[in-house]
C-alpha cells in the first residue's frame, strides 16, 4: 500500500482508539448499555467506511482539514451513546451543550484550514455534511427521548435524509445546488435552537416555540431548493430532438 493509505488506516485506527477510551470512561460514570456501545462504534465504523472508499481509490491523504472533521465525528459517535440511558438529562444536559458548542467551533477551525491551506475537495464538504447531519438528527432524538419537545422535532434532523431520497427518486434532482447565505442562516438558527432546548433554565413553551420556527424555516428553505433544483433540471434528448 502506499503512504497514503497507511497513513489514513493509522489515523482511522487511532480515532477507534480515541473513541474507545471515550466510551471506557463514560461507561466509568454512567450506566452505559451494550446497544449504546454498538451504536457509538457503529457511526465510527460508518464514517470510516466513507473516509475509507473516498481516500482510498484514488490514493489521498486525510489532510488537516479533514482530521479536524474526523474528530468532530467522534465527538457525535460518543454523544450516540447517551441515547440508551434514560437518566442522561438530568446527568448531563449541560454536557450535551458544550459538546455540541465544541463540534461548532471544530466546524469553523475546519473551514478555515481548508481555506488556508488550499484543501478543499467535494469529499471534505460532504464529509463536513453528514458529520453536521447526524448530529443535528442525534440531538433531536435526545430532545424527543427527554421529552424536551414532542416527537415532531425528529422532522428537523430527518430533512435533509428525506431531501437525499427525494434524490434519489429523482435523479433529475440531484444537481449542486449555488451557495445560499440564507441557508446558511436557517442552519445556524437550526443548531442554535437544538443547543438551546438542552438549556435547563429556558422554560417548556420558549423551546418549543424557537424549535418549530427552525423546523418551518428549514420546510421553506428546503422547498426553495427543490424549486430551484427542478427549474434547473436538464431537459430530456427528446425535448432536444423537438426543438431542433
Amino acid at each position: 500500500m502506499s503512504q497514503a493509505v497507511n497513513t489514513i488506516a493509522a489515523e482511522l485506527l487511532l480515532g477507534l482508539m480515541v473513541l474507545a477510551a471515550g466510551l471506557a470512561a463514560t461507561a466509568a460514570l454512567a450506566p452505559v448499555t451494550g446497544a449504546g456501545l454498538m451504536l457509538s462504534l457503529a457511526l465510527y465504523a460508518a464514517m470510516a467506511a466513507l473516509i475509507w472508499h473516498a481516500l482510498n481509490s484514488n490514493r489521498s491523504s486525510l489532510g488537516w482539514p479533514n482530521r479536524v472533521t474526523l474528530l468532530r465525528g467522534l465527538l457525535v459517535a460518543w454523544l450516540a451513546v447517551w441515547t440508551t440511558f434514560p437518566s442522561w438529562l438530568s446527568a448531563g444536559a449541560w454536557t450535551v451543550v458544550a459538546v455540541t458548542l465544541a463540534s461548532l467551533l471544530l466546524d469553523g477551525v475546519d473551514g478555515y484550514l481548508a481555506r488556508r491551506l488550499d484543501q478543499s475537495s467535494s469529499f471534505g464538504a460532504r464529509f463536513d455534511m453528514e458529520v453536521d447531519a447526524a448530529l443535528i438528527l442525534l440531538l433531536c432524538v435526545l430532545i424527543a427521548q427527554a421529552g424536551i419537545a414532542g416527537p415532531w422535532v425528529l422532522l428537523i434532523g430527518l430533512m435533509r435524509y428525506a431531501f437525499v431520497l427525494a434524490m434519489i427518486l429523482f435523479p433529475s434532482l440531484n444537481q449542486t445546488l449555488p451557495d445560499s447565505f440564507r441557508r446558511k442562516v436557517i442552519c445556524v438558527w437550526q443548531v442554535a435552537s437544538l443547543i438551546a432546548a438542552f438549556v435547563p433554565v429556558l422554560p417548556p413553551l420558549l423551546i418549543n416555540s424557537v424549535l418549530a420556527l427552525a423546523l418551518a424555516l428549514l420546510v421553506i428553505s428546503f422547498s426553495l431548493d427543490i424549486r430551484w433544483l427542478y427549474r434547473q433540471r436538464p431537459v430530456n434528448s427528446l425535448t432536444n430532438r423537438s426543438v431542433q
